[in-house]
């Protein structure tokens, strides 16, 4: 029955096919970033034709958020946001639970204990903002974080007659951030979590930016800036920004949506 509940899902918020709302995750090469659909899984729900997705609320503001003002107006992104079916991906359970993956304790070289530090210190850059705490178990992580390359992609469609084979082959990729929608018990509660894929093979500074990027997205900012002074901008670049306030004026705006995430089935 679960492959059921979750094709019921999908139906209901209009993602049964590739193409529809929001990707499902973000693929971060810092050249170009790629789309995809999306996951879907539930646990303990029915799948009766009465029952009903929760209709779009609001959640009350963090309280960071709630105090927040940008008194030098440096504006924000928001139309660069990917909404979903579902709504604007925000959390409204606080502290959200992020997972990182510990360091090899056979590592002699100390790479995946720098791997781990930048990546916890991006974690304490966004806790400024938002209540975050790291757990030990992933399975009950909001937020996984794993020290691998994210997944090969295939090669690219020829458009072209004799075009190259090396002109098809996909970029190799620093990140990948990705979402499922779920349906948690007992409560019913529509809800998601995200996984993140982080390169082992980029310098500490790199790990920081591409891990705080990468959260970035993972606490609600689905899309990216055009501008390289925000630590969202689409493309890496040789000084990494810190989280900017035009970040922190986006995520504002997120929070302040409507969604369907964080409510109860009907």
């Amino acid at each position: 029955m679960g492959w059921l509940c979750a094709l019921w899902l999908a139906l209901i918020l209009g993602w049964s096919a590739p193409g529809k709302s929001a990707p499902a995750n973000l693929s971060t090469n810092f050249v170009s970033t790629s789309f995809s659909t999306a996951n879907f899984s539930t646990a303990n729900f029915s799948t009766e034709p009465a029952t009903q997705l929760p209709p779009p609320a609001v959640h009350p503001l963090p309280p960071f958020l709630a105090r927040w003002q940008d008194s030098e107006q440096q504006g924000d992104y928001f139309d660069a946001i990917e909404p979903t079916a579902a709504g604007y991906l925000v959390w409204s359970t606080f502290p959200v639970r992020v997972y990182i993956q510990p360091p090899d304790a056979a590592d002699i070289t100390g790479r995946t204990q720098a791997w781990s530090e930048a990546v916890q210190q991006a974690l304490q850059e966004w806790a400024v903002y938002l209540p975050l705490t790291l757990t030990p178990d992933s399975a009950t992580a909001d937020i996984s974080i794993w020290r691998a390359a994210p997944p090969l992609q295939p090669l690219a469609p020829q458009t072209e007659p004799n075009q190259p084979l090396i002109d098809r082959l996909p970029r190799v990729r620093a990140a990948e951030t990705r979402y499922e929608i779920f349906v948690s018990a007992p409560q019913s509660i529509l809800s998601h979590r995200y996984t993140i894929h982080l390169s082992p093979n980029q310098t500490s500074s790199y790990t920081l930016a591409t891990a705080r990027h990468e959260l970035g997205h993972a606490l609600g900012i689905w899309g990216h800036s055009p501008l390289p002074t925000d630590a969202l901008y689409f493309s890496q670049v040789r000084h990494s920004p810190p989280i900017s306030h035009r970040d922190i004026n986006t995520l504002k705006r997120i929070y302040e949506q409507p969604t369907r995430l964080g409510w109860e089935l009907r």
